[in-house]
């Protein structure tokens, strides 16, 4: 998911390395499924039903602009359809969408699938 913040992530980056007043995402940050992707001013359509809820997303620390997943993010109980990306959250009272992105290759699932994310599967750059 290169250069795919959210017009809020852009605004609140430039304005810390500005130097002007800023406020950081309120931890942890979560990863949605969507079955329909958004842009950078509007969310997709994010999954719902079964057992489905955003998952907690743990990176590791960033090199040449770069991060990904630390730890494999795994859904359980799905409902049927098509996942074609994902989006990061934070966890405010409202919660503030950061980051979007498409899936290299859409995820088909039946009613009851599990969906993961290995360890490093879950990409993120500003390059």
């Amino acid at each position: 998911m290169a250069d795919a913040l959210s017009n809020t992530a852009e605004n609140r980056a430039l304005d810390w390395l500005m130097g002007t007043s800023t406020t950081a995402p309120t931890l942890p940050l979560k990863v949605a499924l969507v079955t329909a992707n958004g842009s950078d001013s509007a969310a997709g359509t994010e999954s719902t039903g079964g057992s489905y809820a955003r998952k907690n997303l743990a990176v590791g620390a960033s090199s040449s602009g770069a991060t990904s997943n630390s730890a494999d993010i795994v859904w359980t109980g799905m409902p049927a359809g098509t996942i074609v990306g994902v989006e990061i959250w934070d966890s405010a009272g409202t919660p503030i969408r950061w980051w979007y992105g498409a899936l290299t290759t859409p995820r088909t699932l039946a009613s009851g699938d599990e969906c993961r994310f290995p360890a490093g599967a879950l990409a993120v750059s500003l390059a």
